[in-house]
């Protein structure tokens, strides 16, 4: 029997959804063993104008921001059909063999997170590579990337949000940040993890 690759989370920022590197991401990787994460992008701008304009709380705009991910994730799921839209657990073990994009709000909504914009849809990815038990957690950036992997200095440059140290700290996974968008970076990361654990 063939040995299933580990499971790596892979979240892609919702900066690159404006790009045309999103394309190539999508192309570029075999995307086995992997669930992927959509960031907000455009639809979480709507939100933060929404709440500025309107100005209601900071716990209904994390809820709306998790819907505005649910919307990216329909999105990547009609550009990559091969990929199982997955909401719960059960299903993403369902999905194992061939990959999944994360429709988050039945799951995201009720995490134990802070509601607030100091956590985005990057704490969010790792929660659920917690919660998977996942071994790589990976977020994929537009701009470059440190060659440290050190999370408390990623939010400190503000690659990704304020509260993912806090998670970082507690998962025994490896996190990765790839930058400017590359599908070679992404693919050795993820083929990386598939040898070390051969």
């Amino acid at each position: 029997m063939k040995r299933r690759p580990p499971l790596s989370v892979v979240k892609l920022g919702g900066s690159l959804f404006e790009a045309d590197a999103l394309d190539a991401l999508l192309d570029a990787s075999a995307w086995r063993g992997a669930v992927v994460v959509a960031g907000g992008g455009p639809f979480a701008d709507t939100v933060r104008a929404a709440q500025t304009r309107r100005g209601f709380d900071d716990a209904t705009a994390h809820r709306m921001a998790i819907l505005a991910m649910e919307q990216s994730a329909l999105m990547l799921a009609a550009r990559r059909p091969d990929l199982r839209p997955c909401a719960t657990p059960e299903a993403f073990a369902a999905a194992r063999s061939r990959g999944a994009i994360w429709l988050p709000a039945r799951m995201a909504l009720e995490a134990d997170v802070p509601a607030s914009w100091d956590v985005t849809s990057d704490s969010l990815a790792l929660w659920l590579a917690i919660t998977l038990g996942a071994a790589q957690a990976v977020f994929v950036k537009a701009a470059p990337a440190p060659a440290a992997e050190d999370p408390e200095s990623w939010a400190q440059a503000g690659l990704v949000d304020p509260y993912l140290p806090v998670l970082a700290a507690r998962y025994e996974g490896r996190v990765a940040l790839v930058g400017d968008a590359s599908p070679t970076a992404l693919d050795q990361a993820l083929d990386g993890l598939e040898r070390r654990a051969a």
